[in-house]
């Protein structure tokens, strides 16, 4: 068994790691520049920067509740984290695609878990809007992530040739 099959696409794991990187730093930024609640604006009318917090899962999922759903989240994180390198190590060397969308998935999920077990609470701070009417959830460079590694994955699900796989009606 040669090297590069024993380990799987788990070389990906660079990109895992640049995202937990980039995450944490940009949100260090945040958190020493920006007063909590405050916003920065960055392009007029469409894109600032803010200092907020999300004890919950997207979307402010569960964020009014006591404080449970901080742990719930955490091992769901954990889980799905193992999974991921799991399914990473699995991978075929042809499977490139799927592996940096897994690498991102993995690297979003640990951005927020750091966020979740060390600070009680995610940090979110890109605020995208349209002029003062439509905004849409604070979120992070994690969140942006997980959301690019799904829609891969979900892209890949709709692949009509996969590798030596027959095609399921």
């Amino acid at each position: 068994m040669s090297e590069l099959s024993r380990i799987g696409r788990l070389s990906w794991l660079w990109l895992t790691v640049l995202v937990l990187v980039l995450d944490q730093a940009t949100k260090q930024i945040v958190l020493n520049t920006l007063d909590y609640g405050q916003r920065l604006i960055l392009i007029n009318g469409y894109f600032d920067w803010t200092h907020v917090y999300n004890k919950g899962a997207a979307f402010s999922f569960l964020a009014g509740e006591s404080g449970w759903q901080r742990w719930f989240f955490a091992a769901i994180a954990v889980a799905v984290s193992a999974v991921l390198i799991v399914w990473l190590k699995r991978l075929k060397p042809s499977e490139t695609w799927l592996a940096v969308a897994l690498a991102l998935v993995l690297g979003g999920a640990l951005g927020n878990l750091y966020d979740r077990i060390v600070l009680g609470h995610v940090v979110d701070f890109i605020l995208v809007h349209w002029q003062s009417e439509y905004y849409f959830p604070a979120f992070n460079l994690a969140d942006s992530a997980i959301t690019v590694g799904a829609v891969m994955l979900a892209l890949d699900m709709f692949k009509s040739k996969k590798s030596g796989e027959p095609v399921h009606d």
